[in-house]
């Protein structure tokens, strides 16, 4: 478990807002309620008017996670960056790659934007990783990143619940941990490879939880949401 942050329960769930249009995302948040108030904004509702509704949420009290994964030449990334902390949010993804995050660096400089590298999407495996060209597995390349990000001086990075522990053991404190790829127990995995608990997520050192299908599409959201947080509040005791 990690001990050193203390953070609300509440506010360690990111609620992915993985939907299509705005009015759907904002659907969600309405019948969340209060059980929820930090929100992921991904790509594909970033290109149906998603960081208008990041706007929107920012001046309603609520937080926002802008998860672009950003991954470009590092002037573009920098300005890209600029953007977004001047949008207000609170964390943006980058793709942990060491010049990437460099540039992300420069671009959040003197904003209250935190930067989380992405380590592995948590749909990969070995197998997939060695697909694509890399030497080396999941895990070995997850504390490589962990490295680089601390190196960098990024703010955290995205693995998952699988990896939490491992980068705690390797880098300590330094880094924030969002971990997407969360099941409660019984939900369908679907498309990810790499996933664990609310429960076992925290007790392995995970700072944040995002959390898309299995609050989005429950019968009550509300209710999904709050069981999660519940669940990490035991964890973190």
């Amino acid at each position: 478990m990690n001990a050193a942050r203390a953070i609300e329960p509440r506010d360690r769930l990111i609620v992915a807002l993985d939907v299509a249009e705005v009015g759907e995302a904002k659907r969600l948040v309405a019948a969340i309620g209060d059980a929820a108030s930090f929100y992921k904004i991904g790509l594909e509702l970033v290109c149906g008017g998603g960081l208008a509704l990041a706007a929107e949420l920012i001046a309603a009290g609520k937080r926002v996670f802008v998860d672009l994964k950003l991954h470009d030449i590092p002037n573009t990334v920098e300005r890209a960056t600029a953007q977004i902390a001047a949008l207000g949010a609170d964390f943006l993804t980058v793709h942990a790659y060491p010049q990437t995050m460099r540039a992300a660096v420069a671009g959040a400089k003197g904003s209250s934007l935190r930067l989380l590298g992405v380590s592995v999407l948590t749909s990969c495996d070995d197998a997939d990783l060695a697909e694509a060209g890399y030497a080396f597995g999941v895990e070995a390349l997850v504390e490589r990143r962990a490295r680089q990000a601390v190196a960098a001086g990024m703010d955290g990075l995205v693995c998952s619940p699988f990896e939490a522990a491992r980068i705690r053991a390797a880098v300590g404190q330094s880094l924030l941990l969002a971990t997407p790829g969360v099941r409660p127990a019984g939900a369908a995995a679907g498309d990810q490879k790499r996933v664990a608990t609310p429960a076992q997520a925290i007790r392995d050192g995970a700072d944040y939880l995002v959390v898309g299908r299995p609050i989005a599409r429950a019968a009550d959201p509300r209710a999904a949401a709050q069981r999660i947080v519940e669940e990490v509040a035991a964890a973190a005791r």
